[in-house]
This record gives C-alpha cells, sequence and structure tokens, in this order.
C-alpha cells in the first residue's frame, strides 16, 4: 500500500487472484439476465444468482457484508442499488432491472453490474441505459497511466450532461480487488477531489449510476434500497478494470 492509503498496489500474485475472481462475477453477470423473467420474484432471481455465484467455485462478497441480506443486489425500476431480493416483489413485463454481482473466490474479489429491461425499452429508459453504459466506457478510456481519478470522473460526468440525466452522487467506484471495497473511491461526477494519479497494479471497480430525472435520491425504512427521490428510473453499469502500463485492462469481461 502506498500514499497513506490513498490507493493500494496490487502484487502480480495479488491480481492473478483477482483476474480469477473477476471472471466468475462476469461469468455470472452474463449468465443471468436471460433467466430472469416476468412473474418470477426478485428473491427468486437472488436464489439463482447464488446457484450460479456457487457454480462458478466462489461465494457471494455481498451475503453478510455490514449485514447486506441478499446474494446480488437486485434494483426494479427507481431502485437505485442495494435492492434486496423479496419473495413478494414480482418483476412485470418492461421493468428495468439492476443487477450488482460480487463473488469471492480464492482471496480474489469480482464486482461488476448491468442493467436491463424485461421487454422493449421506451425511448427514455433506452436514452438511460445507453449512456449510462456509454459513460461507463468512456471511463474506462480514461483509466489509464498517468491520469487521475478526476479524469474517469469528469468522462462520466460529461456522458451524462450530454444525455440529459442525473448524476447519483451518494454512490460511487471504488479500489476492489482483495477487499470489496479498498482506496480510493471513483466519483462519478466532478468536484475539487482530483484523487491519486493512476499507477500500473491499480484495479478500481468503476460504476456510473444515471437517473432519468433528479439526481438526488433516499434510502427506504429497509435501509439497503436507495431509489431516486423523484420516481425516475435509474440504471447503473459497472466494470473492474486494471491499470497497466499500457490500456486498461477490463477484468470482468465475460471470457467463457
Amino acid at each position: 500500500m502506498a500514499g497513506k492509503k490513498h490507493y493500494i498496489i496490487h502484487t502480480a500474485e495479488d491480481i492473478e487472484k483477482i483476474r480469477i475472481a473477476a471472471i466468475a462475477a462476469a461469468t455470472v453477470r452474463k449468465q443471468l439476465p436471460p433467466l430472469v423473467k416476468p412473474g418470477m420474484s426478485t428473491k427468486q432471481v437472488d436464489d439463482l444468482a447464488g446457484q450460479l455465484i456457487a457454480a462458478t467455485g466462489g461465494s457471494s462478497a455481498f451475503l453478510g457484508y455490514h449485514g447486506y441480506p441478499g446474494q446480488i443486489c437486485i434494483s426494479i425500476n427507481d431502485e437505485v442499488v442495494h435492492g434486496i431480493g423479496r419473495p413478494e416483489v414480482i418483476l412485470q413485463e418492461n421493468d428495468l432491472v439492476s443487477i450488482d454481482i460480487g463473488v469471492k473466490l480464492n482471496s480474489g474479489i469480482g464486482d461488476n453490474a448491468t442493467t436491463f429491461v424485461l421487454g422493449e425499452p421506451d425511448n427514455d429508459t433506452a436514452r438511460l441505459l445507453k449512456y449510462t453504459e456509454k459513460a461507463l466506457y468512456n471511463a474506462i478510456d480514461k483509466a489509464v497511466k498517468g491520469n487521475f481519478i478526476k479524469d474517469i470522473s469528469s468522462a462520466i460526468a460529461r456522458t451524462a450532461k450530454q444525455a440529459r440525466l442525473g448524476v447519483v452522487r451518494e454512490y460511487v467506484g471504488h479500489g476492489c480487488g482483495l477487499a470489496l471495497h479498498e482506496p480510493p473511491e471513483v466519483p462519478n461526477f466532478v468536484s475539487s477531489f482530483r484523487g491519486p494519479q493512476l499507477r500500473p497494479g491499480m484495479v478500481l471497480a468503476i460504476e456510473p449510476m444515471f437517473n432519468l430525472g433528479t439526481y438526488k435520491v433516499m434510502t427506504d425504512r429497509d435501509k439497503w434500497t436507495v431509489r431516486s427521490r423523484d420516481g425516475k428510473k435509474s440504471a447503473h453499469f459497472e466494470h473492474m478494470v486494471l491499470i497497466t502500463n499500457n490500456k486498461p485492462e477490463v477484468l470482468t469481461w465475460q471470457k467463457m
């Protein structure tokens, strides 16, 4: 660790462990959406995700984390992040579904997320999906040696402004590798925070969260589920990225 714990440089041995866990998380992220159908409860989706995670040889990195009760986070429509699978919540045609999947495997952590629609998206939902995902890849392009965290944040914020979308501020990306949350934070908005300079061996979970309306959010009584204050839809995409001497390496590409 360096820079007064402002960031972590992982060893080559650690990076190999992280790669394995990241591929496992990406595998589940790829496998799960085609299996999610209207009429399923979000608890059924969570249970299914748990089975897919176990099939990788890993375990959920989220279950029990600060008391979180689910295998994955499943957030519907206006829910931004940290939604909990529930037997009474039944998925409907045209629901917008965000799944955030963390896998712990052989001392490494994999963390990634995607958002999809159960049906055909309307124009606003399609715009939300397109530009939230585009923001992720624009940010990854800036995850290169010599840049700063703020360069990643600026790329995300510019994309949101272009698409007229609200950028969630209370929840941000983060370092990830041997622990689920490591320094540094990776904001999706621009502030005075420049953050550390990017160095080879850093692993970042970059995760833009955009809302169709206000950027403001609130937390439900369950103390986990975060939703947009105006009730408009939200989307969330996430990849883990390794900073290298050359181009950024996306660790959570699904490679099966």
